[in-house]
């Protein structure tokens, strides 16, 4: 789970990245310095607090599900999908049963 702390480092590294001060937030998004600073210090903020200071570092804000495969193991487990129909006529003994009766 990504923690606020982590977030306020984050956006902290970004907004050096880009050669800005605190203070430079104001003229950015219209926040005062005391304000950005709290996020910055990991304060839990409001959604559409966190979201103007994303616009104000040029950053977008992006959601993806938690899972436990990787993208590589899903592609590998799907390209077996279709297999498990060769398998049950095997089992069920009714695999070329067109061929046996002939």
């Amino acid at each position: 789970m990504v923690s606020l702390k982590n977030i306020a480092r984050a956006l902290q590294a970004r907004r050096k990245s880009l050669g800005l001060e605190q203070s430079d937030m104001y003229m950015r998004i219209g926040m005062k310095q005391q304000q950005y600073q709290r996020v910055e210090a990991g304060s839990d903020v409001r959604l559409s607090t966190l979201l103007r200071v994303l616009e104000g570092l040029d950053l977008t804000l992006t959601l993806t599900p938690k899972t436990s495969q990787t993208v590589d193991e899903q592609v590998n487990l799907d390209r077996y999908k279709d297999d498990d129909n060769d398998d049950l006529d095997f089992w069920l003994g009714t695999e070329h049963s067109d061929d046996q009766n002939q």
